[in-house]
């Protein structure tokens, strides 16, 4: 199970983020076809401030801060989700 968040108030930066989230997880999806995943956009300023960040847009997955303040590319997101994929199947 991936739980993936968004962290941004609605600004064009945030939706590219999402967007390549989107697409890591298709790819992901493809190879794991039984993979169960949520990705949330929170824009609630209150919950951003939650996660130790001082400059959004954010990543989240499975309440690890995994990026913050800058766009990440598609294939690095990918990773990250590999690798919360794998933590979660070693516990």
């Amino acid at each position: 199970m991936l739980n993936i968040k968004v962290l941004g108030p609605g600004c064009p930066n945030c939706y590219r983020v999402e967007k390549r989230a989107v697409e890591a997880l298709e790819k992901l999806a493809a190879e794991h076809p039984d993979l169960e995943a949520t990705i949330q956009h929170v824009e609630d300023f209150n919950e951003i401030m939650a996660y130790p960040i001082m400059t959004t847009p954010g990543l989240v997955i499975n309440e690890e801060v995994v990026c913050a303040g800058r766009i990440p590319k598609a294939t690095e997101i990918l990773e990250w989700m590999q690798e919360a994929l794998h933590e979660h199947d070693g516990e």
